[in-house]
């Protein structure tokens, strides 16, 4: 009894030294040469490996998903952060459009300085919004309504039929951020 357990020994020794195989490369010498219990440790300890490999791709797929799902949930946070900043200066964006529209018959000397340090302050304002992304709608009077970036708030009679259907007046401007819209322009249209 103790012989055959050291032949054991010594064909386990043997199996460890040698050189990887795969598995269907097995031949049917070998297979009769090891003891019952021996291939059946082997086949167990080959499932436990063939598992344990199994697990651990799952669990780097689920790393890697996880990974990538947190960056793009970061990335779309940092996005609505800043739509929502750029959404509440638009407004001043438009009053310093409706006050540049009342410089227009200034004068004096101190009245065209004053003008010329506002735009100054309009077109910083105008750059740090492009900066972000940030595009004002080319709409005017005669362009095609398109409901998907334009909202109708009221409709006036034409006399040419061709503003029938188009853009009559802009009541206010319409903005993009990196393509998407972030607010309506507010325009009448031609009946």
């Amino acid at each position: 009894m103790q012989n055959e357990q050291e032949t054991n020994k010594e064909e386990l020794t043997n199996m460890e030294n040698a050189p990887e195989q795969p598995e269907n490369g097995k031949t049917a010498a070998m297979a009769e040469e090891l003891p019952q219990e021996v291939q059946s440790h082997i086949t167990k300890i080959q499932d436990e490996l063939t598992e344990a490999k199994d697990k651990y791709l799952r669990l780097y797929s689920e790393f890697e998903n996880f990974r990538r799902r947190t960056a793009k949930e970061k990335l779309e946070m940092t996005q609505s952060a800043n739509e929502q900043l750029i959404k509440s200066l638009l407004p001043v964006a438009d009053d310093f459009e409706r006050a540049e529209k009342s410089f227009t018959d200034i004068k004096s000397e101190e009245g065209r300085k004053e003008k010329e340090g506002f735009l100054l302050i309009h077109n910083k304002l105008k750059k740090v919004l492009e900066q972000y992304g940030t595009k004002p709608m080319d709409l005017g009077p005669g362009s095609d309504f398109n409901p998907d970036t334009q909202e109708a708030i009221a409709q006036t009679g034409v006399s040419d039929e061709k503003l029938k259907g188009k853009v009559v007046d802009v009541v206010e401007k319409g903005y993009t951020l990196n393509d998407k819209v972030i607010r309506f322009a507010k325009v009448v249209v031609g009946n």
